[in-house]
């Protein structure tokens, strides 16, 4: 941890337009306010017990969120709007996230990794969301998804093949969705026929993250369609395998700078050394991991938009209408406070989420009502900071809008809102 943190700490940055004195463009960092600080963890026990606010965190969390709010604000804040712009991640920032420890924060340390917690990955992918949503996503999947299912259920040949390169140098790519298996995700065609000691998978997946720069995918295929979803199966397919062919990126909204791409599978070879887990065990690997990874997301929708805010409270603060400050017009003022109790809302569930991973007890409820809140708060509070910047918060010379169109994202991937209200109404209905 000492070298992580050492190397996160160097950076810079420029100003590239005045509007108001607090209005800086895309290269500047906002101010952050203070509800949004953490605090070092204190030792305030009762009977053995820690009792301590959500947000406060042990010393070694502390290091991890400052040093990768230094990185972000210092070495990707200047290249968000080129990135957003042309759909293209700079190769220096996917170095930085590897060279910062940040694409193995939970792997052990004897593969190379960081060897951190999963509340400090929820930590890093919010951090990194306060700045662009697109280097979030791409932290968020590799190490709650990706590094997660092979540190789980790989043998120890595999992990010590593939964790040290996904610590260090290779991205991983989570293949599940197909155009007919969306939500439905175990309703998904790609099939694996056993031929020999290999397995050949045809098939398609869509909207598939990072894929664009992807060394390994991790694939969901069919091997026994006679028992439905319980023969679905989990394959590690590297990049070169000959069948394997990566589509154009789609054209997005917003997160433009991370890549979603189609896959096509013809007639692609895996040993079955490279089967992840058990066969047929694939359904339960994918569920389990999206449910953490909703976490991930959920902190990336926190991040999004409580960047968004940082950004936009000093500019209404300067803003002189009518002779006065437009912060000081109660009905606007109003409109801030039900903003900032919702963030402080999202955070807490999103925070108490992940503790309850940590400490192992269930999640699952947690989990799907921090992914749904946080993206609709998110939506709200990128939707109300356009409206209290006005005109310059409408165009692209300033991020507002950025952060408006990132957002959206939250209530459509690893599980639309709807299927979160499900999750969470299921488990009340057993509660009961």
């Amino acid at each position: 941890m000492e070298g992580l943190t050492v190397r996160l700490l160097r950076g810079s940055g420029l100003l590239r337009r005045n509007f108001l004195t607090c209005l800086s463009s895309w290269k500047i960092p906002p101010r952050v306010l203070k509800s949004s600080h953490s605090e070092a963890l204190l030792d305030v026990t009762s009977n053995g017990l820690l009792f301590a606010p959500l947000q406060t965190l042990t010393e070694e969390e502390m290091m991890i969120k400052s040093s990768v709010k230094k990185f972000a604000e210092d070495h990707i804040a200047p290249l968000v709007s080129t990135m957003d712009e042309n759909s293209k991640m700079e190769k220096s920032v996917i170095q930085g996230l590897f060279q910062q420890g940040l694409m193995g924060i939970e792997i052990d340390t004897k593969y190379r990794g960081t060897g951190a917690s999963f509340f400090s990955s929820v930590l890093a992918i919010e951090e990194l969301a306060k700045v662009d949503a697109s280097v979030a996503v791409m932290c968020d999947v590799q190490n709650t998804i990706t590094n997660k299912l092979i540190s789980k259920h790989g043998t120890e040949e595999q992990k010590a093949t593939y964790l040290p390169q996904l610590a260090t140098e290779k991205i991983g790519s989570f293949c599940l969705s197909e155009a007919g298996a969306g939500s439905d995700s175990f309703a998904l065609k790609t099939r694996a026929d056993k031929k020999g000691d290999c397995y050949v998978i045809n098939g398609s997946k869509m909207w598939i993250t990072s894929a664009e720069y992807a060394g390994l995918f991790l694939v969901m295929a069919n091997v026994d369609f006679s028992i439905g979803y319980k023969g679905i199966t989990c394959f590690l397919v590297d990049r070169d395998t000959a069948g394997l062919h990566i589509g154009k990126a789609e054209n997005k909204m917003g997160i433009r700078a991370s890549s979603t791409c189609p896959l096509t599978f013809e007639d692609v070879k895996v040993p079955e050394a490279n089967i992840l887990g058990q066969i047929g065990h694939g359904y339960k690997y994918a569920i389990g991991s999206l449910n953490e990874g909703r976490i991930g997301i959920a902190a990336q929708m926190l991040g999004v938009a409580q960047g968004c805010f940082d950004y936009t409270i000093p500019y209404i603060k300067e803003r002189i209408q009518f002779g006065q400050r437009i912060f000081d017009f109660q009905g606007l003022q109003h409109q801030v406070a039900h903003v900032a109790t919702q963030l402080e809302a999202a955070r807490l569930l999103t925070y108490n989420a992940a503790r309850l991973v940590e400490a192992g007890r269930p999640f699952i409820k947690e989990a799907s009502m921090a992914k749904y809140y946080t993206s609709e708060v998110a939506g709200l509070t990128t939707s109300k900071c356009i409206e209290w910047m006005g005109g310059v918060g409408y165009t692209k010379n300033y991020p507002v809008e950025k952060y408006f169109r990132d957002a959206k994202i939250g209530t459509i991937y690893e599980g639309a809102s709807n299927i979160q209200l499900n999750t969470i109404a299921k488990h009340i209905d057993a509660e009961y």
